[in-house]
């Protein structure tokens, strides 16, 4: 795989010699990472806050690993809304209805009739499910079952990966003025944004290659990652 980051005054022209070398067959994506905040410079045009990172790989033979981000608070107030206070934290509730119909998914559960379609689950997983306790009962004030209404899966926050990470990255802050990380190199890139991209594309053991290493940044990201590495640059650094 091949990570190309550069600015859209650029990125149009090399998305063209990268299709000639790799074949557009092979392009992936085109990630925005907004590298910055909004200017007050912005007469004209709209301001300028984000880079582009080109994808490719060199076939359809190439390692990738879905990346996920946390969920933000305010997800997790809207959605995991549920506790029952017993140590397993928040959960939110998930369909335990078929999608398509399933004749032999259509059983009664504890009183529950089942959905229009079926369970999703055969008996002996709804008995494990219930075992473990991810089954949510619908219930009367009174604490009696309600079984007018379906029953749910209990789908625990701490057990979930996130959101899928997509082609546009807001979440990855710039290097602040004094972070611990900068060096005051012009060019310096986010260690987070070199760990995203490492990570997606390669294991440990891999090798990682910056051929316009600069300050180092891919290069201490592979190395904390346990990837091999080589770095090319022309610079005294």
């Amino acid at each position: 795989s091949l990570y190309l980051h550069c600015d859209p005054t650029a990125s149009h022209y090399l998305k063209i010699l990268l299709d000639a070398i790799f074949g557009p067959e092979n392009f992936r994506n085109e990630i925005i990472w907004k590298r910055t905040n909004t200017h007050n410079d912005a007469r004209l045009k709209f301001a300028d806050v984000a880079d582009i990172i080109l994808f490719y790989s060199k076939s359809n033979n190439f390692f990738f690993a879905t990346q996920y981000e946390p969920h933000s608070e305010e997800y997790i107030r809207n959605f995991y809304r549920y506790d029952d206070n017993d140590g397993r934290g928040p959960y939110r509730l998930g369909d335990m209805a078929s999608p398509n119909p399933r004749p032999n998914m259509m059983y009664e559960w504890k009183g529950y009739s089942y959905p229009a379609k079926g369970w999703r689950y055969e008996r002996e997983t709804m008995q494990r499910l219930d075992d473990e306790g991810r089954i949510y009962y619908p219930k009367h004030p009174d604490g009696t079952p309600d079984t007018s209404k379906r029953l749910a899966l209990k789908r625990y926050l701490n057990e979930q990966r996130g959101n899928v990470v997509s082609n546009v990255w807001t979440e990855i802050q710039p290097i602040a003025a004094q972070a611990a990380e900068r060096l005051g190199y012009p060019t310096q890139k986010p260690l987070a944004l070199l760990e995203r991209i490492i990570q997606a594309s390669s294991n440990p053991g891999d090798v990682v290659l910056d051929p316009f290493a600069g300050c180092g940044t891919a290069i201490a990201a592979a190395h904390s990652l346990d990837r091999h590495w080589i770095g090319i640059d022309i610079t005294h650094l």
